[in-house]
């Protein structure tokens, strides 16, 4: 097992990493129970709404969800669709099945996590129908590939592997109709900062030398040597959940740098309280009056320790850094 070791010292951590998951699943569940967006597959992957969550953090999620959907979708659209998505750390993220309800449905879409995450998800898939059905009709064949760890269909995929192993997850990406050839979004959310600096590194440099034409969004803290940011971390390591790459989140600079040190073209980066004042505000405006923010203090606070980079490499000539809010 010594490919594992670096990330800390023990399986702890992968554990505590791993529940991050569902803290994610949750919090978008109860958020879209109050209406903040709409995503009907999430109640297949949780299924009690649970207990409240506070107003800065429902806010919270729906600028990450809308952040990130607003460039997936621009660079699906730039594409024509003629593309590949890799979500790499994908969770129980429901992605997929909303591009093919809006008909932006990429050549193929991919999901990578750890094993054990992937085995619950196929497990949900399999056990209900209103998940299975969109991955079946846009399938060609009979039979799908199907076993505990992967889900192969024409055009979605899942697999488990460890992303700090890039020669298994790349083997296993190929095994199953990666086109390299093809233009590439990758997307990681609250995953690079539990890797290691160096770790991180090598998976976008991998991306930047595996595609030609690519964009990669990342969303993760920002402003981490502050004292909310310390904050963020002591919390954190009480759950036994480290941190491994919080030094490449210290500042908007650093999170470019990483990308720009790698071979990636152009990079861009905003802290999530610009962002949230980027998005129509129609809709932000609407879910404001939601619910009462008693403090708007600490909404910006915890907006502005989370951000999303977007880095990218246009053989294509597609127009790739101009993609923006």
């Amino acid at each position: 097992m010594a490919a594992q070791k670096p990330f800390t010292d023990s399986d702890t951590a992968d554990e505590a990493v791993r529940a991050t998951c569902d803290d994610a699943t949750i919090c978008k569940r109860f958020a879209t129970s109050k209406g903040y967006w709409k995503d009907p597959y999430i109640q297949y992957f949780v299924r009690s709404v649970g207990e409240r969550k506070a107003p800065e953090i429902n806010r919270g999620y729906y600028a990450r969800v809308q952040g990130v959907n607003q460039l997936l979708d621009a660079f699906i659209r730039k594409t024509e669709c003629d593309c590949q998505v890799i979500n790499l750390g994908a969770g129980l993220d429901t992605t997929f099945w909303r591009l093919k309800d809006e008909n932006l449905l990429p050549r193929k879409f991919f999901e990578v996590d750890f094993p054990t995450i992937v085995a619950r998800k196929i497990h949900n898939i399999k056990t209900k129908p209103p998940l299975s059905k969109p991955i079946i009709e846009t399938h060609s064949t009979d039979s799908l590939l199907l076993d505990s760890h992967s889900l192969d269909s024409d055009r979605y995929c899942i697999i488990g592997a460890d992303l700090r192993n890039i020669a298994n997850m790349e083997e296993r990406l190929k095994k199953f109709q990666l086109n390299t050839e093809l233009p590439t979004l990758l997307l990681s959310e609250c995953v690079l900062v539990y890797i290691t600096p160096s770790q991180s590194s090598n998976l976008v440099h991998w991306a930047a030398e595996t595609f030609h034409t690519a964009m990669f969004i990342n969303y993760e803290q920002v402003n981490m040597s502050d004292r909310f940011g310390q904050v963020m971390i002591e919390n954190l390591q009480r759950r036994q959940c480290t941190l491994a790459g919080v030094e490449v989140c210290q500042s908007l600079d650093s999170q470019k740098e990483r990308f720009l040190k790698t071979g990636w073209e152009h990079a861009d980066a905003l802290d999530m309280m610009t962002v949230y004042s980027m998005l129509p505000q129609e809709d932000v405006a609407r879910i404001e009056r939601l619910e009462f923010l008693d403090e708007r203090e600490l909404l910006q606070q915890l907006l502005q320790h989370y951000s999303i980079c977007w880095a990218t490499k246009d053989k294509l000539n597609l127009g790739l850094s101009h993609l923006t809010f």
